[in-house]
């Protein structure tokens, strides 16, 4: 593996980036979240910074149960995350639905529409709890980093696979105008 790629892997472990989206949740999780963030716990002293856009992010943070309102844009947020990414699911909600399970506004839980990395537990789960699951996702996030760069079919550049220009240059070389 080269430098830069083992540069990236290091980077995704300890400075991960992540995007807060809040699925249906009575709020409590999020409080917790910016409580993690806050002078007390300082998650970004260890390098976790918030982001304003899915894009710009590594790790995406659920909170609360599925609504059926919020499945598509759990799952257009989701696709805007680019890869390698990981989810975090922030209390009990997002695992179980908890108290609001038999719900008729709700679409299950998390893990029926996205695949869910981490959980993390609590009825609003612990600050530091939620700074474990994220730097557990961090490590995940740049296990997945290591093994895209280890298998050379995965390997892209400018948008084609090395096989895939040989074969449209062998195809274009037979084709006359």
């Amino acid at each position: 593996m080269n430098l830069w790629r083992r540069l990236l892997c290091t980077a995704r472990r300890r400075s991960p980036w992540l995007f807060h989206m809040n699925s249906g949740s009575c709020n409590g999780c999020d409080i917790e979240i910016v409580a993690a963030l806050s002078p007390r716990y300082d998650a970004e002293q260890l390098g976790v910074r918030l982001e304003g856009s899915p894009r710009h992010a590594d790790i995406l943070c659920v909170t609360g149960p599925v609504t059926r309102r919020a499945v598509r844009a759990v799952k257009t947020v989701y696709d805007q995350v680019l890869g390698p990414k990981a989810v975090v699911a922030i209390g009990s909600c997002p695992a179980t639905t908890n108290v609001f399970i038999d719900s008729r506004t709700l679409d299950g839980p998390l893990d029926k529409h996205l695949p869910v990395d981490v959980f993390v537990p609590g009825c609003p789960p612990r600050p530091d709890a939620i700074i474990q699951g994220v730097a557990k996702a961090a490590e995940i996030l740049a296990e997945r980093g290591l093994e895209r760069t280890a298998d050379p079919s995965t390997r892209l550049r400018s948008g084609l696979a090395q096989d895939d220009r040989d074969a449209a240059n062998e195809a274009s070389a037979g084709v006359q105008p």
